[in-house]
């Protein structure tokens, strides 16, 4: 029977979403090195971002679950690269948050080495990584600093300006023009995990 094009985009639709739909959550382990978990073919995604972005929340919204990732009152307290097992057949890696000046400074040294081991010395080729901001403090030093590695290195990557509840909407556009400037990136992901904008589009983004 031949289908209608309703009918054909509707079933294309399903189909996407099945795609992106994220079943399974399961935290696997966290290292601070050299880990087999890094090299058993299983794909990765990788997250990144400074303190206090909210990368914890919006792992949790992509996966539909509150408490998958620890959210903490106190920036800076994740100290290890954290692997999530997803729908069984590719890994969340979210990587400590950088930047945050309250970290002793031998201790932010030692973060911002764990990052950068990750993502240039340990020859892992993550599928994505999301760089997140917040979109207030927008594209700062230390995203500048990750932008940097992550395009030499040859890191597919998208950027995710997060937070957009906190602006108004002429506040959003002078932001994200000063981050699409500053980063030389045309397309931002605008989020929110409490209005759970966006959230749709980067598991489409994430997925395809």
């Amino acid at each position: 029977m031949m289908l209608s094009f309703t009918q054909l985009i509707r079933r294309k639709n399903m189909t996407t979403s099945n795609q992106t739909k994220i079943s399974s959550a399961v935290f696997m382990r966290g290292i601070r090195g050299t880990n087999s978990i890094l090299y058993d073919g299983v794909p990765q995604i990788a997250f990144i971002g400074r303190s206090n972005v909210g990368k914890s929340s919006i792992i949790n919204a992509l996966t539909n679950r509150k408490d998958l990732v620890k959210v903490s009152n106190k920036p800076g307290k994740t100290r290890e690269i954290n692997f999530f097992k997803i729908n069984n057949r590719l890994y969340f890696v979210d990587l400590p948050g950088y930047g945050y000046a309250k970290v002793d400074p031998d201790e932010k040294e030692s973060l911002m080495k764990l990052i950068l081991w990750y993502l240039v010395y340990s020859e892992v080729k993550p599928l994505k990584v999301i760089l997140i901001l917040d979109v207030k403090a927008g594209f700062t030093e230390f995203d500048r600093e990750m932008v940097r590695a992550l395009r030499e290195n040859n890191h597919a990557y998208l950027i995710v300006a997060n937070k957009t509840d906190k602006l108004s909407q002429k506040e959003l556009a002078v932001q994200l023009q000063k981050i699409r400037e500053e980063s030389n990136e045309e397309d931002i992901i605008l989020c929110s995990t409490v209005a759970r904008g966006g959230i749709g589009e980067l598991q489409k983004q994430i997925f395809n």
